[in-house]
């Protein structure tokens, strides 16, 4: 007869406990808190050395004078860009635009219902062809009524009258004329033309929208005359005149482009404290109007820090270092870096003035 073989059932609260506990030590080191690479302080120095070369380009690390400059975010904006609207209150029928387009001066933009000034151009036109008809026989009687005088067949009050009612008669024609010219003008103003070339910016209604005075149906603008639009803190404007050469860049084109300063705001916002300045930018293929960029100025007094070749620096991942010269070796360091000027770039911590590093690093070690 056998024994037999005791189990063992564990409580039923340790299983779903080893879960969580599991679940922990998986989050501790994805988060980097258990296990992997320490973080790499700025001033590590790998411990490896390696042989300098003798053609080895290096320099020497010194401070240098920086300017404090500051960027401000601005728009993009046509010099000339006007809004269309209509003069009178219509139906608006057709939009014969879209926003980029580009059109010709004279091009139809829009068209809206003009059945109702149509209508008005016709009752003055036959209002102008009656008064010029009564006008006509007026002018006859007046011509008879003259001769009839001339003979003594005609009293002088008759005489007066007839001349003033032939009088009458060519001043209604005139103002039925005049009132046909102007429904004739009124009619017209119903279609919108374009006022110049250029390339339509916004499209704000759509057909079957009630067209309104001063409610603009398309904008258009002059895309190849554009400045940067910006506000600046005032004590920064201080420093800048009409004509001035400012730097401005242009993220959507990468580029970093060359205005000057355009218009200067006489007065400051009172809320924010800053004055809005206008600058002309060079044509440049890719400028658009609407796009963003920054106002670069050094409007600061210029600083001292420790600037390097932007060629001297190595990247790993999110990592910087620089090859350090010490006698006939050199070795890596990680470095932090701050602002960029130029074709340098300022070291934040990890180097000290008058240390000497590599001056190019065609590749990673």
């Amino acid at each position: 007869m056998t024994n037999p073989t005791p189990s063992f059932n564990p409580p039923k609260w340790l299983i779903p406990t080893a879960a969580i506990g599991g679940l922990l030590l998986v989050i501790l080191f994805a988060l980097g808190f258990l296990g992997g690479e320490e973080k790499i302080k700025s001033g590590t120095t790998a411990n490896t050395a390696q042989t300098l070369l003798a053609n080895a380009d290096t320099i020497t690390v010194s401070r240098q004078a920086a300017a404090n400059a500051l960027a401000w975010q601005g728009t993009v904006r046509s010099r000339i860009a006007i809004k269309i609207a209509p003069k009178l209150n219509a139906r608006i029928v057709e939009i014969l635009v879209y926003p980029g387009e580009r059109v010709k001066k004279g091009a139809v933009l829009a068209r809206l219902d003009d059945r109702d000034l149509r209508a008005a151009s016709n009752a003055s036109q036959a209002a102008q062809a009656a008064a010029q008809a009564q006008a006509a026989q007026a002018q006859a009687e007046e011509k008879r009524i003259i001769d009839l005088y001339q003979k003594q067949a005609a009293t002088r009050q008759n005489y007066d009258a007839v001349l003033a009612q032939a009088k009458a008669a060519r001043a209604m024609a005139n103002q039925a004329a005049s009132s046909a010219q102007q429904s004739q003008v009124m009619l017209g103003e119903n279609i919108l033309y374009a006022p110049f070339d250029g390339i339509i910016g916004e499209r704000l209604q759509e057909p079957g929208d009630m067209g309104l005075p001063n409610q603009p149906i398309v904008t258009l603008l002059k895309p190849d005359d554009l400045r940067l639009e910006a506000a600046i803190s005032s004590h920064c404007a201080e420093t800048i005149h009409l004509g001035m050469a400012v730097t401005v860049r242009i993220d959507a084109l990468h580029q970093t482009l060359t205005g000057k300063v355009d218009e200067i705001a006489p007065e400051t916002d009172p809320q924010t404290r800053s004055q809005a300045i206008k600058i002309s930018l060079p044509r440049t293929q890719g400028l658009q109007h609407g796009q963003f960029g920054w106002l670069e100025l050094a409007c600061q007094a210029e600083q001292t820090a420790l600037l390097i070749p932007a060629t001297a620096v190595l990247h790993y991942g999110q990592l910087q270092a620089v090859k350090v010269v010490e006698g006939k070796q050199w070795h890596t360091r990680h470095i932090r870096t701050g602002k960029v000027y130029g074709e340098q770039v300022e070291v934040l911590s990890g180097l000290h003035e008058g240390e000497t590093i590599l001056a190019y690093n065609p590749a990673q070690p």
